[in-house]
């Protein structure tokens, strides 16, 4: 059967929690002031069976206006509303304020009960009833029924079940997003339990031992227990009112406007897209920064809103904002809000999340990227919260947090752009993806740099890959910044040698004065031999021109005309290799080489001898064994 949540709404001493008690026999009226008051001030919960079975959950919301933010917590989970209107004092302000947050939190079915007819006549009774369908006239209840009936007499109460169970064989099941989400709308501690939560689960299933976490807290807990309908069960699902017992939690940690959620599946939002409806009966414009009570789910959070594209709104408008909430929320893209001001309080407005991890924006830069995250298709929702999730990515669950697609729908529109190349998949076990339009955003900006380089170092062959990705600023997954410089080098427009890169025909063109001090570097070295003078050496004798000397160096050593055996020693190419030669020779004639012998065979010093014994180590034409050299061609 479906699963069917029922709330209340109405003013206050209208006659709801009494119409809950006639029908459940449940007084939702708990607490020792609601009993002195003869008010509800908290949110009441109570299971109703109708006569075919159907099991429905009602929650029972207070009226006076003091209490409205506890209302709104209610009523966020809510699949029908029960409009109480009592029949003695007809549309009340609070009912007015019930009706437009249904309306903005998206309830589109309901019925209206027309209590405390007992205490009425018949004529009374027939004008309430004319002016209560002329209240409704433009909202979602202009056509529900209007059920006269008495909670005390019980009159009418038939009537009203009849006309409930009509409307309920007409609701369409719940549609799931399938990621668990229980808004949390009470919490109290039982002895001998600990921490029991209760809520409406907004979405996803849940079994009793799974790990949940709380948001945005983020502290775990586990599932010890799960109540529905005050009978114990071993899984709750979207759309049911649940109670469940917490365990590894106290009662300090969590508070109504926490969510539970699967652990690490959604994000806090500090700033969040914002499509809204501003009351026309709000009295005044809605100013910029205008510091408000922002409630979704069963939040409720002091919040500054951002016009983006304009300074002020009148009353009667629509418009995109943005939220900033003072405390974190967690929320989802097509959940409802409602806005009451701050002071005096009141509900001016509300509407629905779509983006619920917004970054800042630029001013008039809005408008046509939100329509098209609200009501476009699902690739262009894909394609904008892809394209804002930068180069960071977004692992495919999370998509359908920020576009509000279901996970099946959202995996189909997925893979047809990765197919079409329109996105691209970072990484395959965690599902990330980045925008194919920011990656090549990435690849332009890498030949750029490289460009750049090129442009302010001449003399140089090429651009350190680890120095280009940090040009590039901010953190980039070396994963994505391989692939774009391999896909560059694949196109041709790059060439990737060892740890540099350059522009394909990026070629060192010396100046004459640098071809002069190159070729009295290469004297230097080529008449020195096998004794050349250090770097630092080299760098003395031309004291004034350092930066070109070190430029030309790196050349030298790019073009083979220097070998650099070390940090400190660079030889002449054509001495190294007349040494590899006679070395080769000796190795082979007397099996092998020590320090000792490579100094009989050059009259070097050990200066030179042992950083020249390393190097053809490390060029793999010697291996050492102990303290002599073998030919690495004929080691075993």
């Amino acid at each position: 059967m479906k699963h069917i949540i029922l709330g209340t709404a109405g003013h206050v001493d209208h006659g709801k929690t009494a119409l809950v008690k006639a029908l459940t026999n449940i007084d939702t009226d708990r607490l020792k002031e609601e009993k002195e008051r003869g008010i509800t001030i908290e949110l009441g919960f109570a299971p109703l069976t109708l006569a075919n079975g159907q099991k429905i959950g009602i929650v029972d919301v207070p009226g006076h206006e003091k209490f409205v933010k506890n209302m709104v917590a209610g009523a966020g989970g809510i699949d029908l509303v029960v409009m109480v209107i009592a029949a003695d004092e007809g549309v009340m302000p609070q009912t007015r304020e019930h009706l437009e947050i249904c309306e903005l939190l998206g309830i589109s079915r309901g019925l209206v009960a027309l209590t405390k007819t007992d205490t009425v006549d018949e004529a009374w009774l027939a004008l309430v009833q004319e002016d209560i369908r002329d209240f409704m006239k433009g909202t979602f209840l202009e056509t529900s029924p209007i059920i006269p009936l008495s909670s005390i007499t019980g009159a009418g109460l038939p009537d009203f079940l009849a006309a409930l169970g009509e409307i309920i064989s007409t609701l369409d099941e719940r549609t799931d997003s399938g990621l668990f989400r229980l808004p949390v709308d009470r919490v109290f501690t039982m002895k001998g339990f600990g921490t029991v939560v209760t809520g409406t689960l907004a979405s996803g299933k849940i079994t009793v031992g799974d790990t949940v976490e709380i948001m945005p807290s983020g502290a775990k807990a586990k599932i010890r227990g799960i109540q529905i309908h005050n009978e114990t069960s071993q899984v709750a699902e979207v759309g049911q009112r649940t109670a469940i017992n917490l365990q590894g939690t106290g009662r300090t940690t969590i508070e109504r406007g926490y969510v539970l959620t699967r652990v690490s599946t959604f994000e806090t939002s500090s700033r969040l897209d914002i499509h809204m409806k501003y009351l026309a009966g709000a009295g005044k414009k809605l100013k910029n920064r205008t510091l408000v009570r922002f409630h979704t789910g069963t939040s409720e959070t002091i919040s500054r809103i951002i016009l983006p594209d304009r300074e002020e709104i009148e009353p009667g408008e629509e418009t995109y904002a943005q939220i900033i909430p003072k405390t974190p929320v967690v929320a989802m893209s097509g959940d409802m809000f409602v806005i009451r001001s701050y002071s005096p309080i009141t509900t001016v407005g509300g509407g629905e999340i779509i983006d619920p991890l917004a970054k800042k924006r630029r001013k008039h830069t809005m408008p046509d990227e939100e329509e098209r995250l609200h009501r476009g298709t699902g690739e262009d929702k894909t394609d904008i919260i892809l394209e804002r999730a930068g180069l960071d990515g977004i692992p495919s669950r999370s998509l359908s947090i920020r576009t509000g697609l279901l996970p099946g729908e959202q995996e189909k529109i997925l893979e047809n752009m990765l197919s079409k190349k329109n996105a691209l998949l970072l990484d395959r076990d965690e599902r990330r993806v980045v925008s194919s339009r920011v990656y090549r955003d990435l690849q332009n900006r890498v030949m750029s740099e490289i460009e750049a380089y090129h442009k302010k170092y001449p003399l140089k062959e090429g651009f350190s890959r680890e120095e280009l990705r940090t040009t590039l600023g901010g953190y980039i997954d070396p994963r994505l910044f391989n692939k774009a410089v391999r896909d560059l080098e694949e196109d041709g427009k790059i060439v990737a040698e060892k740890e540099n890169v350059r522009i394909e025909g990026h070629r060192v063109n010396l100046k004459d004065e640098e071809v002069r001090l190159r070729e009295e570097i290469a004297g230097i070295y080529r008449d020195s031999d096998l004794t050349p003078p250090s770097t630092k050496e080299i760098m003395e004798k031309f004291s004034k021109e350092r930066d070109a000397v070190t430029d030309i160096l790196a050349v030298m050593i790019n073009t083979k005309a220097l070998v650099r055996v070390n940090e400190d020693l660079y030889f002449y190419k054509e001495s190294i290799d007349r040494l590899k030669k006679d070395y080769r020779e000796l190795l082979i004639r007397d099996g092998k080489a020590s320090p000792a012998s490579f100094k009989e065979m050059t009259g070097l010093s050990r200066k030179f001898i042992i950083p020249l014994m390393e190097f053809f180590d490390k060029t793999k034409l010697t291996i050492r064994v102990k303290d002599h050299r073998i030919l690495r061609e004929t080691a075993s």
